[in-house]
């Protein structure tokens, strides 16, 4: 990662997810470019219907075409369904897939992740999928994972599954040149460029640890630790 790549806007973020929403379409892979994709998209679903096995209504953060809504109604079906994602397009690809197997209508909201109201204790489960990487500050880190714990139930669970550094430079480029042969052994040479450079200008990932200090301090008391390889891990957190 380059500091000093200026970073794209919100909007500009939008523009390019407006694009994309048949690659974010594939149930059996969820997003190639992510090391693990298919076994992350499993935990953070079993994870979440095994942890909140009475759960009533989950939110899916930045749920791009659906699939982790998908994999969360297959283990429970009861569920209401709110989905946030900033993509119109994206937002209407995932309802499409997610109304015919969902038991009740589904919420679509367009909205970047740093102004969405989510409602004082509404979620049994809310997940985040590769999206909490576009926040930039600290403040926003603590924004948006204070309204997060505010929104659940007791009892109820937080879901994350993204890309993120890790807590010291050299363990960092360790982790990333690992990923960096995983795109080039994908795809080629190319992809991974590519793929870097969006990366670099659209991204700020934090370290692991981070995260799981900042889910403490907001309220979290428990962290669980579903699965870490090089820069992409899944994990979550249940509210008290």
């Amino acid at each position: 990662m380059n500091a000093s790549t200026p970073k794209m806007t919100t909007d500009e973020i939008r523009v390019r997810f407006d694009t994309e929403v048949e690659r974010f379409s594939n149930l059996q892979t969820g997003q190639t470019a992510l090391m693990d994709a298919p076994l992350m998209l499993d935990l953070i679903a079993e994870a979440a219907a095994l942890t909140n096995p009475n759960a009533t209504a989950a939110c899916d953060l930045g749920c791009g075409a659906g699939n982790y809504t998908l994999k969360l109604l297959a283990r429970l079906p009861d569920l209401e369904m709110t989905m946030i994602d900033l993509s119109r397009p994206m937002l209407e690809k995932a309802q499409e897939r997610v109304q015919p197997v969902a038991k009740h209508p589904v919420t679509i909201i367009q909205q970047d992740m740093r102004g969405v109201d989510f409602g004082i204790g509404k979620f049994d489960i809310l997940m985040a999928a590769a999206t909490l990487h576009h926040l930039r500050t600290d403040d926003e880190w603590r924004g948006v994972f204070q309204n997060i714990f505010a929104s659940l139930k007791p009892g109820g669970s937080f879901w994350i599954c993204d890309l993120i550094n890790d807590s010291t430079g050299p363990i960092t480029k360790q982790m990333w040149n690992r990923w960096s042969e995983y795109l080039v052994g994908y795809k080629g040479e190319a992809y991974r460029a590519d793929v870097l450079d969006y990366v670099d200008r659209e991204d700020t990932p934090k370290p692991l640890m981070w995260q799981v200090d900042l889910l403490k301090s907001v309220g979290f008391q428990t962290i669980e630790i579903l699965h870490k390889n090089a820069c992409f891990a899944a994990f979550g957190a249940i509210k008290s």
